[in-house]
């Protein structure tokens, strides 16, 4: 299967997912998230706000605001180079960017990369390849160095087999709803 038509199934079958699965789910993913910060403690954790109902974690953002855990979100400066990523605090006013992504209003973005991303996917294989919409600010985000922590997020019936191209990069860990899942080689929780 090509990876458009992969893309149309993937996101069909999480559309079709009731509200209430959805919400229990995202809350195992963001309760994960937050045992793994605990145990890791990064100086900064690139997060993402949630699109085409992607798992909602912003449960699991406001317990590692309070924490202490330092957030940043990611930013679309160009259309064709990697993501640059913003300070972003709890609570504060947020606007659309030019592709529809809410960003802090007040914009600060950040010199250095965070060390650590969670990375949404819209459907991920086995070897722990993401796979996204297709517009490549993920892919080229993890090719710059140094490479940070990658934690894919992904609801687990959203697994597929499909081949890798050239330009993706396998996720050091996907984090579904099952608590025991962790890519082949990885360590689960």
């Amino acid at each position: 299967m090509q990876k458009a038509d992969l893309r149309k199934q993937l996101l069909t079958a999480r559309r079709a997912l009731d509200a209430a699965t959805r919400a229990a789910w995202d809350h195992a993913i963001g309760a994960q998230v937050v045992d793994w910060w605990k145990a890791e403690r990064p100086a900064a954790l690139g997060v993402y706000w949630p699109l085409r109902d992607e798992p909602d974690l912003h449960a699991a953002y406001a317990e590692l605001a309070r924490l202490g855990a330092r957030l940043l979100l990611p930013v679309v400066v160009e259309k064709h180079a990697a993501l640059e990523f913003a300070e972003w605090r709890i609570g504060e006013a947020m606007v659309k960017d030019a592709m529809g992504v809410a960003v802090p209003a007040d914009l600060r973005l950040q010199e250095a990369y965070p060390p650590a991303l969670l990375v949404p996917c819209l459907g991920f294989s086995p070897e722990g390849y993401r796979l996204g919409y297709g517009g490549g600010f993920y892919d080229r985000t993890l090719a710059r160095s140094p490479r940070p922590q990658t934690l894919g997020i992904a609801y687990q019936c959203l697994q597929v087999r499909f081949d890798g191209d050239g330009h993706d990069v396998a996720l050091d860990r996907i984090v579904t709803e099952d608590a025991g899942h962790s890519r082949a080689g990885g360590n689960p929780y």
